[in-house]
C-alpha cells in the first residue's frame, strides 16, 4: 500500500509541473530561469520555502537530534530564525539589484554593478566558480537523504539505482518548465512534508500517552549539555549562516522569480509559520532513541524508522513522498541554479536562445557528478551542510558592496572571497583550533578586511581620499527601496 500510495503522489507531481508550462514563454531563458520575475506572494512563497525547508529538516535534524541530543537543535532552529530578520531587510535589496542589472544570478549582479571597472570579469568568475564549487556538496545532501526515505518504503533496491530514479525525477523536474515546474510541485511537497511531519509525531505522542513520558523516558540517552567551546561554536555558526542563508544560488533565483519587492517582503513575513513543524521532529527523534527503533543504521534513520515503528502503510507512502519531493525541488532548484551560472557567467559568449539546451546538459553532469560523491564518498548531513556554507556567506561582503558601498573594489571583493574560502577549507582540513568559533565566521572576518582594505588602497593609489562619513550611508539612489 505504501509504494501505491507514493507512486500516485509522484505521478500528481508530474502532472503539476507539466500544468506549470501554460501561459508563459517557452524560449525565453529568463522564463526558464527566473519566470520572467513574474511570480505572485504564493508562488515565491512556496518556492523559496521549499527549498528552506529542504530533505534536511526531515531527515538531518531529527536525525542529528537523535546523534547528539537536543543541543542539535539550538544551531539549527537559530540560524533559520535569525535568518528571516536577515531576509526581511536584505532581500528586497538584492532583488531591487537583479531588476536593475537583469541579473539572472548573484554573478550577473556582480557583473553589472561595476560594469567598466578593472576587475569586474575576476569578480564574476570568482564568484561563479565558488558557487559551483560549494553547490556540489549541497546537491549531495539531497540525494543521500532521498535514499532513506525511499528505504522507508521496504523497498530492497540497490542505493545507485534509487540515486538514478531521483536523478532523473529532477531532471524532469527542470526540464519541462524551468523553475516554474518546482514552484508548481512545492505546494504538494510543502503539504505533504507538513502532514508527514505532524501526523508522525503526534503517533509518537499517542503510542506513549503524551509529551512529558517521551522527554522523560529519552533524558538519560540523549546528550543535552554545552560547554563553553560548544556554546561558542552553537552562536558563531547561528551568526554566520543567518548571513549567508539567502546568498545560496537557487535562494538568489528564488527571489529574483518575485514581480516586485514588495512580493519578496510579504513572503518573508509568513516564512516563520513554518516553524511550528519543529517540535513535531524533535517529539520524533526523541520518540526513536528511547524506543530504539533504529537499531543498527544510521542516525539519519531516526525519522523514518519512527514512522515505519508507528504508522500504517498508506501513511508512510504520505512520508516517503513528502521527504523525496523535498530533497527532489532542491535538486532540481540547485540543477537550475548551476545551469545559468554555467551558461551565463563561466562561459559568457554562449547566446541567450542558446542558454536553455546548454543548461540541460550542464544539469544532467552535475547530477552524475553528484551520485558518484553520494555513493562513493558518503559525508555525514551536518558535516556537508556546515562546509558548503562556508563558500556561500563569503559573497556577504561583495553583495553588501553592491547595496551600499558605491566605490568597493571588484578586485578587492574577489581576493577577500579567495582568501575567505581558501582559509576556511585548509582550517577545516588540518582542523584547526579556533576555540570553538565557527571556521566560516573567521574566513567571513578575514574577508571583510580585505575587502576594506583593498577599497581604501585602491581609493589612494587612485587620488581619491575616501569619505571619512561612512559609505554605507550613502547608498546608490537606484537601490533605494521603495516607499
Amino acid at each position: 500500500m505504501a509504494t501505491i500510495v507514493f507512486a500516485a503522489l509522484i505521478v500528481l507531481s508530474l502532472a503539476l509541473a507539466l500544468a506549470s508550462k501554460g501561459g508563459h514563454h517557452p524560449n525565453s531563458a529568463k522564463d526558464f530561469f527566473i519566470a520572467s520575475r513574474q511570480f505572485g506572494s504564493w508562488l515565491v512563497f512556496f518556492l523559496v520555502v521549499g527549498e528552506v525547508y529542504s530533505i534536511g529538516t526531515i531527515i538531518g535534524f531529527p536525525g542529528g537530534i537523535y546523534a547528539k541530543g537536543g543541543t542539535y537543535g539550538i544551531w539549527f532552529l537559530g540560524y533559520i530564525l535569525l535568518a528571516y530578520p536577515v531576509g526581511y531587510f536584505l532581500n528586497p535589496w538584492i532583488w531591487r539589484a537583479g531588476k536593475r542589472y537583469d541579473a539572472v544570478t548573484l554573478p550577473d549582479v556582480f557583473k553589472g554593478h561595476f560594469a567598466g571597472q578593472y576587475g569586474r570579469r575576476a569578480l564574476e568568475l570568482t564568484a561563479t566558480i565558488a558557487a559551483i564549487t560549494f553547490l556540489v556538496p549541497w546537491g549531495q545532501i539531497q540525494f543521500g537523504g532521498i535514499i532513506v526515505a525511499l528505504h522507508g518504503l521496504g523497498w530492497d533496491i540497490d542505493s545507485r539505482a534509487l540515486a538514478v530514479v531521483a536523478a532523473i525525477l529532477a531532471f524532469c523536474y527542470v526540464a519541462i518548465s524551468g523553475i516554474r515546474a518546482p514552484a508548481y510541485v512545492a505546494i504538494l511537497k510543502d503539504i505533504l512534508m507538513m502532514a508527514a511531519i505532524v501526523i508522525t509525531g503526534m503517533a509518537a505522542v499517542t503510542a506513549v500517552g503524551g509529551v512529558s513520558p517521551i522527554f522523560e523516558a529519552a533524558k538519560s540517552a540523549a546528550n543535552n549539555h554545552l560547554d563553553q567551546q560548544e556554546l561558542r561554536f552553537t552562536m558563531s555558526t547561528i551568526l554566520f549562516q543567518a548571513l549567508g542563508f539567502w546568498l545560496l544560488p537557487f535562494n538568489v533565483q528564488g527571489i529574483f522569480t518575485a514581480r516586485s519587492e514588495q512580493t519578496v517582503r510579504r513572503t518573508q513575513m509568513v516564512m516563520p509559520l513554518y516553524m511550528l513543524m519543529f517540535p513535531f521532529l524533535v517529539v520524533t527523534a526523541y520518540y526513536a532513541l528511547e524506543h530504539h527503533v533504529v537499531g543498527g543504521g544510521a542516525a539519519n534513520n531516526a525519522f523514518i524508522a519512527a514512522a515505519v515503528h508507528l504508522l500504517p502503510g498508506w501513511a508512510i507512502g504520505i512520508i516517503a513522498a513528502g521527504a523525496s519531493l523535498s530533497g527532489l525541488l532542491v535538486l532540481a532548484g540547485i540543477c537550475l541554479a548551476i545551469g545559468p551560472l554555467v551558461s551565463r557567467n563561466l562561459f559568457s559568449h554562449i547566446p541567450e536562445q542558446k542558454q536553455r539546451g546548454v543548461t540541460k546538459v550542464i544539469v544532467a553532469g552535475y547530477l552524475l557528478v553528484s551520485i558518484a560523491l553520494t555513493l562513493f564518498a558518503p559525508t555525514l548531513l551536518l558535516t556537508v551542510n556546515n562546509t558548503a556554507f562556508f563558500g556561500m556567506t563569503q559573497f556577504f561582503p561583495g553583495v553588501l558592496c553592491v547595496l551600499f558601498f558605491k566605490r568597493a573594489n571588484p578586485i578587492a571583493i574577489a581576493v577577500g572571497m579567495v582568501v575567505a574560502d581558501v582559509l576556511c577549507i585548509a582550517f577545516y582540513v588540518m582542523q584547526t583550533p579556533l576555540y570553538g568559533i565557527n571556521i566560516g565566521l573567521v574566513g567571513l572576518i578575514i574577508n571583510i578586511c580585505i575587502v576594506a582594505a583593498g577599497s581604501f588602497a585602491a581609493l589612494i593609489l587612485k587620488g581619491e581620499m575616501p569619505n571619512p562619513i561612512p559609505v554605507a550611508y550613502q547608498p546608490a539612489k537606484v537601490l533605494q527601496p521603495s516607499e
